[in-house]
C-alpha cells in the first residue's frame, strides 16, 4: 500500500503565548491605533520598528498594513513616476507588479535562471534598453542572487535598489542580511511569511529622506515626532508638505503579535532549514527532478522548496501533481496556462505590456513549488520526499 501524508500545507503554528498576552493587553487598552498614545508613551508599533531596525542593522524602519503596501510606497518615497519604466524579475508574485502599476509605472520584467534568481545578463540588457533607473528586485521563495554582483551591475548603470524580501525575512547574502544591499528593504508578515500577523509589512532603509517620506506616505499626518526609528524632524521639514498621504499604518494590535516572533525568528528559521535539508536530501538523486543548488553566501530560510522538471510536457507535470495531492502531498506548478491561488507568472498580469523571455519560460514552466510549516516534524518531510520522489520516478522519461 501506498504511504499518506495527512498533514496540513496551509496549518501555521499558534501564535505564541507571550504574543497572544501581549495582544490582549492592547485590546484591553482600547488605544489600536498607533498614534493613540499618552504623553511620553512608546507604543507597540515604535518598538517593532526600533527592534526590526536593530535586527537588520538599519538605520530606519516603518511598520504598515502589509508587504505590497511597503513595496508602493517604496517606489513613491524614491520618487518614481507615473509612465517610468522598472525593473523587476519575471519569477516573483502579483503583489510586485501590482506595486508598479499602482503608482502608474509600467514593470519591465528580467529573465530567471535555473537557480530560480534574476539573470544578470538579461538585467544588464533591459538596463539598456529600458533606461530604468529602479529595479524592484524580488527574492522570490527565498532564493537571493549573488547580491555583490548585482549590486555592481546597479551601482555602474546608476539604478537604485529596493528589495522585495517577502520571503526572506532573517537570510542573508555573505553576512548582510537580506533587504541590507539596496536602497530599500521590504518585507511581509502575512500569515504564510516568517513572522505571522495576517497581514503586515516593514520597510528599511538608511536614507533619511527615503526614510521620512516613506513616514508620511504611511499617514503620520504631523504626528512624525512619535516615530522613534526615523530620521529627525529636520528632514521633515524638507518633505512634509509636498508627500501626499497614501494612508497604510501598521496598529499596535499587530505589531504586539509580531515583536515576541521577531525576538525569536533566529531559532524559527534554523527549524525551517532542517526541514527543507530533510527534504534536499530526501529528493536528491531522483532521476529527471533538478534541486536548486543554494550558494554557500546564502544563508536561507527553508520555508518553502522548490525543483524544477525542465522539458517535461504540461501533462506529465499537471498528471504528478495530480498523484501527489492523492497521497496528501500538495504541491504547486507555475507552468499551468491559468494562475491558481498564489502562483501565477509574469504573462499572467494583462496590466502590463507583453514580453518574450523564451528563456525564461522554459525555466519558468518547469518549477515546482511546496511550502514547509513548521507544524511539519523531520519525520513527516522524509515521508513528503519519499511521497514526492515516488510519483517522479514513475513518470521520468
Amino acid at each position: 500500500m501506498k504511504e499518506v501524508f495527512t498533514g496540513n500545507f496551509t496549518q501555521q503554528e499558534p501564535i505564541p503565548e507571550a504574543a497572544i498576552e501581549a495582544a490582549v493587553a492592547v485590546m484591553r487598552s482600547g488605544r489600536l491605533h498607533r498614534y493613540n498614545l499618552l504623553p511620553g508613551e512608546v507604543g507597540e508599533v515604535a518598538r517593532l520598528e526600533e527592534e526590526f531596525a536593530a535586527f537588520t542593522g538599519a538605520a530606519y524602519c516603518l511598520a504598515v498594513a502589509s508587504g505590497g503596501y511597503a513595496l508602493g510606497c517604496a517606489l513613491r518615497a524614491v520618487g518614481v513616476r507615473p509612465g517610468e519604466r522598472v525593473l523587476t524579475n519575471a519569477f516573483t508574485l502579483a503583489p510586485v507588479p501590482g506595486a508598479i502599476a499602482s503608482v502608474g509605472a509600467e514593470p519591465v520584467f528580467v529573465g530567471v535562471t535555473e537557480g530560480l534568481v534574476i539573470d544578470l545578463d538579461d538585467l544588464r540588457l533591459r538596463i539598456a534598453e529600458s533606461g530604468a533607473r529602479v529595479l524592484m528586485l524580488s527574492h522570490m521563495r527565498g532564493h537571493i542572487v549573488d547580491m555583490d554582483a548585482l549590486m555592481r551591475v546597479c551601482t555602474g548603470a546608476g539604478v537604485l535598489v529596493i528589495e522585495d524580501c517577502a520571503h526572506t525575512m532573517g537570510a542573508s547574502w555573505n553576512g548582510v542580511p537580506s533587504g541590507r544591499h539596496g536602497a530599500v528593504g521590504c518585507y511581509s508578515t502575512q500569515t504564510y511569511k516568517h513572522i505571522n500577523s495576517g497581514e503586515g509589512g516593514l520597510l528599511v532603509t538608511d536614507d533619511p529622506e527615503i526614510a521620512a517620506r516613506a513616514v508620511m506616505l504611511s499617514g503620520s499626518y504631523m504626528l512624525y515626532t512619535k516615530h522613534t526609528a526615523a530620521p529627525g524632524p529636520e528632514v521633515f521639514e524638507k518633505v512634509k508638505y509636498d508627500t501626499p498621504n497614501v494612508s497604510g499604518r501598521m496598529d499596535q494590535l499587530r505589531a504586539a503579535i509580531l515583536r515576541v516572533q521577531l525576538a525569536d525568528l533566529p531559532r524559527q528559521a534554523e527549524n525551517w532549514t532542517a526541514r527543507y535539508r530533510v527534504v534536499e536530501a530526501g529528493l536528491r538523486g531522483t532521476p529527471g527532478l533538478t534541486l536548486v543548488e543554494r550558494p554557500p553566501q546564502e544563508q536561507f530560510v527553508g520555508s518553502s522548496l522548490q525543483f524544477l522538471l525542465l522539458d517535461w510536457p504540461g501533462e506529465r507535470i499537471a498528471a504528478l501533481v495530480e498523484a501527489c495531492l492523492a497521497r496528501g502531498v500538495e504541491l504547486k506548478w507555475f507552468g499551468a496556462k491559468e494562475p491558481v491561488g498564489f502562483t501565477s507568472r509574469y504573462d499572467s498580469w494583462r496590466y502590463v505590456a507583453p514580453q518574450s523571455l523564451p528563456g525564461s519560460d522554459r525555466v519558468l514552466c518547469a518549477i515546482v513549488d511546496m511550502r514547509l510549516p513548521l507544524t511539519f516534524s523531520l519525520e513527516d518531510c522524509a515521508l513528503i520526499a519519499r511521497i514526492i520522489g515516488e510519483e517522479v520516478r514513475a513518470r521520468a522519461a
